[in-house]
């Protein structure tokens, strides 16, 4: 298994918004602002970035649960970096403490849980289902 984690190790992701993160790129009569799903998206790798240099051989980490709000809009070419702080871990899954920005504020906050899986195994289990 995983070497131990420190609480409140972090892992940081960012990116600036394009169409093809937009509400408006899945549906044209929605407004070109950047959508939930992409945020989210953007919060797990920011967790599995923070997780993952304690991993070891083929182990990744995978995502288990998220519980996010979505506060705020950001438009094309805001720029958003989320942020994952590693809060707890209950001898089985990791729960991270997530948030993301914009240039000006926070847009988003919740949790992400995470859990260590060896690829190997992962890929075999999935072939019998």
């Amino acid at each position: 298994m995983a070497k131990e984690i420190p609480m409140g190790t972090r892992g940081e992701a960012e990116e600036t918004v394009a169409f093809e993160h937009t509400l408006a790129a899945h549906h044209p009569e929605l407004p070109p602002v950047y959508s939930t799903p992409d945020m989210i998206r953007l919060m797990e790798t920011a967790s599995f970035r923070a997780l993952q240099p304690y991993c070891e051989g083929d182990e990744i980490t995978v995502g288990t649960s998220i519980h996010i709000d979505h506060r705020a809009a950001s438009g094309i070419g805001a720029r958003i970096r989320a942020e994952a702080v590693l809060e707890s871990f209950d001898g089985r899954f990791y729960t991270l403490r997530v948030t993301a920005r914009d240039d000006v504020r926070e847009i988003g906050r919740g949790t992400v849980g995470r859990a260590v899986v060896s690829v190997g195994k992962f890929v075999e289990k999935m072939k019998g289902k």
